[in-house]
């Protein structure tokens, strides 16, 4: 299994409510293994399986659910 971490630094992440609905958007996808939302930074970490799932398609997740990317940076770790 291959791991690794997207950071998402995105428009603004409107309160709690906003937070729940992304990290509950994000989970749903095959091969995440965590979601860590910063809102007062508009920060999005995501751990996941890059067999299962690509940064490509949390990235359009993010955007269908309403959030505009500002930037991402990838971490590949290795075991």
């Amino acid at each position: 299994m291959s791991h690794s971490s997207a950071y998402f630094s995105v428009g603004k992440i409107a309160g709690k409510h906003d937070s729940k609905e992304l990290k509950r958007g994000l989970d749903a996808l095959p091969g995440v293994m965590s979601v860590s939302i910063n809102s007062a930074k508009n920060q999005i970490s995501v751990d996941f399986d890059d067999t299962g799932v690509t940064q490509n398609k949390i990235q359009r997740k993010l955007e269908d659910l309403g959030h505009h990317i500002e930037s991402v940076t990838m971490e590949q770790i290795t075991e």
